[in-house]
């Protein structure tokens, strides 16, 4: 079984978790995954799980989801 795919491409060639603000257990299986993760300063931490891509330096939120900067396109 190969990596679970958390992000689809945006007509704008941003990486957008596919899973929502709500879904604690893929945004910790996708920041396990990223060679890229650097947690955020904790003051910005939306979760109580530290390595998470919802605590992560690099995720950018949007209306519905948030889209990271460090995927590449």
């Amino acid at each position: 079984m190969g990596k679970l795919n958390f992000f689809q491409v945006t007509p704008k060639q941003q990486h957008l978790f596919i899973y929502g603000k709500e879904d604690e257990n893929n945004a910790e299986k996708a920041s396990l995954e990223c060679k890229e993760f650097k947690s955020d300063v904790e003051e910005e931490w939306v979760s109580d799980r530290q390595q998470t891509c919802y605590n992560c330096r690099y995720r950018r939120w949007t209306a519905t989801s948030f889209v990271c900067l460090k995927k590449e396109a």
